[in-house]
């Protein structure tokens, strides 16, 4: 039990990813914008967290994205900071940056605002990146959360970036977004 303010559902998801990459001897870190380091204060709850927890990256205003994760102005230019293509970039440049054996990378749009018709607020995208794996086999994809408001939308990317820093994750982590709590 802990004296957290975060959602339990998000450092329980926190404690099994710490438990897990400590068990396979695994450092994990994150790049996140739309979660703002949600991702990190949840793993960061977790004592014993500095065993495998080796850096987190947040990386709000594309500046931050190139600047601090080497994300090219073109990808950046061409696709947009909530696109594959970025999210991919990011999580390569967590790994680049830091000695952490997975990244995971998450860009999205919280809302209220800024969203569009091709990008809805809700919309967020993840990559995975593995030190040991080949950079030209992307690992991410995108998923619509639907305007559940900001709390909601950042909440469950955060838990999806979770289930993503699994030394295995589970097929679902693609799959459909886990319902809101009431």
């Amino acid at each position: 039990m802990t004296d957290s303010n975060l959602p339990p559902e998000l450092i329980e998801a926190a404690r099994r990813v710490v438990e897990e990459n400590r068990a396979a001897g695994l450092r994990i870190a994150v790049a996140e914008s739309c979660t703002g380091g949600l991702v990190s204060a949840a793993l960061t709850e977790i004592p014993g967290s500095s065993e495998v927890f080796e850096a987190g990256f947040i990386t709000y205003a594309n500046e931050a994205k190139m600047g601090m994760l080497g994300v090219p102005s073109d990808v950046l230019e061409t696709f947009g900071a909530v696109s594959v293509a970025t999210a991919w970039a990011m999580a390569q440049g967590a790994i680049q940056h830091s000695s952490a054996d997975i990244g995971v990378a998450i860009t999205g749009i919280a809302g209220p605002g800024g969203g569009s018709e091709k990008k809805p607020v809700g919309t967020v995208v993840f990559a995975r990146a593995s030190r040991s794996g080949d950079p030209d086999d992307v690992v991410a994809d995108k998923r619509e959360f639907g305007d559940l408001g900001r709390g909601a939308i950042r909440l469950q990317a955060a838990l999806c970036a979770l289930e993503l820093l699994l030394p295995t994750p589970s097929p679902a982590a693609f799959g459909e977004p886990t319902p809101p709590v009431a």
